[in-house]
């Protein structure tokens, strides 16, 4: 009989989130059934393939209906100490945090509904992806049911705001970290306890997905080909990149930059390229399927991850479109920070630049486009490293070792 887990998820179907969606699928290939519990269920009209059996299969509850304030009834009278205590630890956990105050409050509800539904589908055990409202839900779960749970740690999630993180940490069966930086991170602030609860799991992709793709080294008009992949948010840096472009111009270098991925600051980039008269040299995409990425980086050149640290210490974690990349045969530059440098390792898998400085990138990117012959090296030990470090069905035989192990499944 296969053993049935529970998924906590922020925003489902989330066309950037496309390794929590990869690694069910390879949980459920590897035996496992997932239950998906997403917090938001997302209405939008492009949807990976892969999402749309989930559609159908996934629960998902609204904030407040009869049957939430059923559960939470029962629950009160059953243990009202309980249910006043954890709405106690809630609300103390997370009253520094307006934002998060507002929507733990509106979690809670029906998390106590999720909790019976566990229960009644016989979950043996429950992993919340990201540290933030998805953890908490499990935590209350947790509380509630005695269900153990995990936790992904990834970026924003304990970069930039860690309210109630430590009792959501502490109580985990065990956690998550996709890098060393995250687990080294968490114990600065934490102390050693942390440290070792962690346990480093990558991210991953489907290796085999991309082992008939290789870059083409141009598009068919000669120009060379830059691509770059992320939401449209300030700490991806696509500012620093359409001005490393404008320097490139300025130097005479033939090429287009193709940005996939959409956001916030599509305007602002717009509006930048306008300024620079770049309109010829920077194509902005918009977001688009895991097929549709697939095609363009088999076109591509070379792959550009210019990322930064916002002022609220927002950053990456490990980008999966930079596995995506060098699983193609391309060549990576990227900036060093967070646990990139695990990924691209300079000079040897790819190459890094210092994050926010527009004439490093440039440097860098021409440098890639006229050393054919040494990239080409370099991007086949990013693609070997791919192979080995970060494939889905490797790393998701890890997790499930822990799930079997840590949270107590025979």
């Amino acid at each position: 009989m296969a053993h049935r887990i529970a998924y906590i998820v922020s925003r489902f179907p989330k066309l950037s989130e496309t390794f929590i969606l990869r690694e069910m699928i390879a949980l459920e290939k590897s035996g496992w059934e997932v239950c998906l519990y997403p917090i938001i269920l997302e209405k939008t009209k492009l949807v990976h393939a892969e999402a749309q059996p989930w559609l159908q299969q996934l629960t998902h509850y609204p904030w407040l209906s009869g049957k939430v304030i059923r559960a939470n009834l029962a629950l009160l009278f059953r243990s009202p100490f309980k249910y006043l205590s954890l709405w106690t630890q809630v609300i103390l956990g997370n009253i520094k945090s307006p934002g998060f105050l507002i929507r733990a409050i509106m979690l809670f509800p029906k998390s106590v509904l999720i909790a019976e539904d566990l229960q009644e589908k016989k979950v043996t055990h429950i992993h919340a992806h990201f540290a933030t409202h998805p953890a908490m839900a499990a935590w209350i779960m947790h509380q509630i049911s005695g269900i153990s749970y995990s936790i992904t740690v990834h970026a924003h999630d304990i970069y930039v705001n860690r309210s109630m993180l430590e009792p959501k940490l502490r109580n985990a069966s065990f956690i998550v970290a996709i890098s060393d930086f995250n687990r080294e991170f968490l114990a600065r602030h934490y102390g050693d306890w942390v440290r070792e609860k962690i346990k480093i799991v990558h991210c991953g992709i489907d290796t085999e997905l991309y082992s008939n793709l290789s870059g083409s080294g141009g598009s068919v008009t000669g120009k060379k080909t830059l691509v770059s992949i992320g939401s449209l948010q300030p700490y991806k840096g696509m500012q620093y990149l359409v001005n490393a472009c404008a320097i490139l111009k300025e130097r005479g270098v033939s090429f287009v930059c193709k940005i996939i991925g959409e956001g916030e600051e599509r305007k602002h980039l717009s509006e930048l390229i306008a300024r620079h008269g770049l309109e010829d040299h920077v194509e902005l995409l918009g977001a688009k399927r895991q097929d549709e990425v697939a095609g363009l980086l088999r076109e591509a050149s070379c792959y550009v991850q210019p990322s930064v640290i916002t002022e609220t210490g927002k950053m990456e974690g490990i980008p999966v479109a930079m596995m995506e990349a060098m699983a193609t045969n391309l060549p990576v530059i990227a900036s060093k920070l967070s646990g990139i440098p695990e990924l691209v390792r300079h000079g040897e898998t790819g190459y890094l630049v210092p994050p926010g400085e527009s004439q490093a990138l440039a440097d860098a990117i021409e440098y890639v486009l006229t050393h054919s012959a040494e990239t080409s090296q370099i991007a086949a030990s990013g693609r070997g490293m791919v192979r080995a470090e970060f494939d889905i069905y490797k790393n998701v035989n890890q997790l499930a070792e822990l799930f079997s192990q840590k949270a107590g499944i025979n």
